[in-house]
């Protein structure tokens, strides 16, 4: 009996400090993601941005005329970086929509398109100048729709591309003011994309899954877009920073028989926020 007795004791003695130890460890792993060490801090600058501008559009799948109109975009992109580190990580998300005319003002296309952008990037800083170099993944998914024709009255896009990027920041002072001129630039490598081929229908494709190279290698050569973006921030606030700039999307591409461009030119405005999340090392 004092045996039994004893050994419960001993069995409630172990539980409780098991618990006690439990809710220590949590109580250390509750405090740790909000005290990081000193210069574990990720810096993370999101600029949103909206623009206008002009597009311009040929896709010779739905027709051998050129077509331009007024669009619109919006921008958001973000760099995540750790200060006492090299290197960041940049993300950009692009949409854009445009309606456009033919030049007789006879036939009219909507054109939409969202770019996912995931990049990293070396960086050299040099007083108020920064360098930065590095790769970027593009995803690339729209569509064109042409409203007059009847017989394959719209034209799917998708593409993957790698593409070399880099960009120059440099900042100053001015009429009490800090300003940022930053310029980035994106052109392509290697990718792949999706098309169908010249006098091939989509019922072709996907019902009667006729497939004739629609999924096509692409080079700088093939597909040689270009994407550049240029602008002037001011920081008008201890946390407030506004931009103007300007969005140059040039998407073109001569595949299976067929031509395509897609020009966007944009003058885009937008806020600048930075925020500092405590992350463990």
């Amino acid at each position: 009996m004092i045996l039994e007795t004893t050994m419960k004791a001993n069995h409630i003695n172990h539980r409780t400090q098991s618990r006690h130890m439990l809710l220590r460890a949590l109580f250390i792993i509750h405090c740790s993601l909000f005290i990081s060490p000193a210069g574990a801090q990720t810096s993370v600058t999101t600029a949103y941005e909206i623009g206008g501008g002009t597009t311009h559009i040929l896709d010779t799948y739905l027709s051998q005329e050129k077509f331009r109109g007024t669009g619109l975009s919006v921008l958001i992109a973000s760099e995540r970086r750790q200060p006492d580190r090299p290197w960041l990580t940049a993300i950009e998300h692009e949409l854009n929509f445009t309606s456009a005319d033919d030049r007789a003002d006879n036939v009219n296309e909507l054109q939409g398109d969202y770019s996912l952008f995931i990049g990293r990037h070396r960086t050299w800083q040099f007083q108020r100048l920064e360098l930065q170099a590095g790769g970027m993944a593009a995803l690339n998914i729209g569509f064109i729709y042409n409203t007059s024709n009847s017989n394959n009255p719209a034209q799917g896009r998708l593409s993957l591309q790698l593409m070399p990027s880099g960009a120059a920041c440099y900042r100053f002072p001015l009429l009490g003011l800090q300003w940022t001129a930053r310029y980035e630039l994106q052109l392509p490598l290697a990718g792949l994309m999706f098309s169908p081929n010249y006098g091939q229908s989509y019922y072709e494709i996907f019902s009667r899954g006729n497939y004739d190279r629609n999924l096509v290698p692409t080079t700088f050569v093939s597909a040689p877009c270009f994407r550049q973006q240029l602008s002037l921030d001011c920081q008008v606030g201890r946390r407030l920073t506004l931009r103007i700039g300007y969005l140059g999307d040039y998407q073109q591409s001569s595949v299976n028989n067929l031509k395509s461009h897609i020009y966007h030119h944009r003058l885009m405005l937008g806020v600048v926020r930075t925020l500092r999340v405590a992350t463990l090392r």
